[in-house]
């Protein structure tokens, strides 16, 4: 079996939601796992590695891993507890994590000779934040950039993320990236205080070779490479849910790369395509490439 162009690491994990007082609902969702999903229904060879539960809410994870048709090999099972994100409310957001299944990944379990099929290694989320997972992933990343692989990055803010992250992992990760992508929310919470450009400006100065793609929700996304500027406006659909329309904006852009498109212009209407795909269902959903395809025809 050939090994996948694609590996995405980090956490997958169960979104525990709390609809009407007493009334919760699981998700399996995770950012990192969510991209992974999206690329391989988007036509890229794709896979996720981490860890996760050996329960039930590990067993969907890897049945959806399978039905999205991600590469097993890269997916490892732990007897430890499932990673879990509580969210008591939605509006205002509040939420928390339980468990630890996630942190028992094991990079020397990955199969021989991935590094070396690889194209893009993509990294976010709040695997970059839980020890000693965090760690080990800095290091992939490290290794995998000295190798010539392309390194992806969206940090994906979230409470967790502590001065730790803000002075080490943000900064490095950053500098390692080749494509990194921030929402306006992301930019909020690591530069509070400083306005859209002088952020834009101190990313900058910690990589200054990087594509960033910053999206602004139903307000489109920009696109800075390092001596042009693109701008692709959201592309208007009924909107059911916009939980995962950021991971699937992420997918759509790695996989537009992937897929062979030359001009930034067409990659950012993949991607957005991809986005607003995703904002017509309930949940994080992964749009796959003929949806994406029908939208694209029908909205220009």
């Amino acid at each position: 079996m050939v090994l996948p162009r694609a590996v995405v690491f980090g956490e997958a994990l169960t979104d525990l939601v709390q609809g009407l007082p007493g009334q919760w609902t699981g998700y399996p969702g995770g950012a990192p796992w969510n991209v992974a999903r999206a690329l391989s229904r988007l036509g890229i060879s794709t896979a996720f590695a981490g860890s996760v539960s050996t329960d039930s809410l590990g067993d969907e994870i890897v049945r959806q891993s399978a039905a999205a048709g991600l590469d097993m090999r890269f997916l490892q099972r732990a007897d430890r507890d499932p990673l879990v994100a509580i969210v008591p409310s939605s509006r205002p957001p509040r939420y928390f994590f339980a468990g630890d299944a996630d942190l028992f990944f094991d990079a020397q379990q990955l199969p021989d000779s991935w590094m070396v099929h690889a194209e893009i290694c993509h990294f976010s989320c709040i695997s970059l934040a839980r020890q000693p997972l965090a760690d080990q992933l800095v290091n992939l990343a490290t290794r995998a950039k000295e190798a010539g692989k392309r390194i992806s990055f969206d940090p994906n803010w979230r409470n967790l993320m502590d001065s730790h992250y803000r002075a080490q992992t943000f900064p490095t990760m950053t500098a390692l990236a080749d494509l990194i992508k921030l929402s306006d929310e992301d930019l909020r919470h690591l530069y509070p205080g400083l306005t859209e450009s002088q952020a834009m400006d101190e990313l900058r100065a910690l990589n200054p070779h990087a594509q960033i793609l910053f999206t602004r929700g139903e307000h489109g996304m920009v696109l800075h490479t390092p001596d042009t500027v693109y701008e692709q406006p959201a592309i208007a659909v009924d909107v059911a849910d916009t939980v995962g329309a950021g991971d699937a904006c992420m997918a759509g852009w790695l996989a537009a790369d992937l897929l062979g498109m030359a001009d930034p212009r067409e990659r950012l209407q993949f991607s957005a395509a991809c986005a607003s795909i995703s904002c017509r269902h309930a949940g994080a959903y992964a749009p796959a490439l003929d949806e994406v395809k029908r939208l694209l025809n029908t909205s220009v």
